[in-house]
C-alpha cells in the first residue's frame, strides 16, 4: 500500500513528545482521521496544519482533547460567521453603488 502522503503517527508522537493515546483520543472525538496500514497508524499530511494547532493549544494552554474539540468547534463557527459577514458586506456594497 502507498504511504506517500501519510505520516507515521509514531514519528509525530516522538517529534512532539506526546503519547499515542493523545492522538487516538483526538481521533475518537472526530478531530483527526487515523489510517491503519500494515498495523501502523498514519495521519494524512493535509491534516498536519490542524493537528499542529491542536498540539499548540494542548501544550501552551494545557487544554485537554475535549477542550480542543470545543475550541475547534468555536473556531469553525467564527470562520463561518466571518464568511457570512464578508458576503453581506459585498451585497451591501452593490446596493450602495
Amino acid at each position: 500500500m502507498k504511504t506517500d502522503n501519510l505520516i507515521l503517527l509514531q514519528t509525530v508522537s516522538s517529534h512532539y513528545q506526546l503519547e499515542l493515546s493523545f492522538f487516538t483520543h483526538l481521533h475518537d472525538l472526530g478531530l483527526i482521521e487515523i489510517e491503519i496500514m500494515e498495523q501502523s497508524p498514519y495521519i494524512h499530511e493535509n491534516q498536519m496544519h490542524n493537528l499542529e494547532r491542536m498540539i499548540r493549544i494542548h501544550h501552551e494552554l494545557e487544554v485537554n482533547p475535549e477542550g480542543i474539540d470545543v475550541v475547534f468547534n468555536l473556531l469553525q463557527k467564527i470562520e463561518h460567521l466571518q464568511k457570512d459577514l464578508i458576503s453581506t458586506q459585498n451585497r451591501l456594497r452593490l446596493y450602495e453603488n
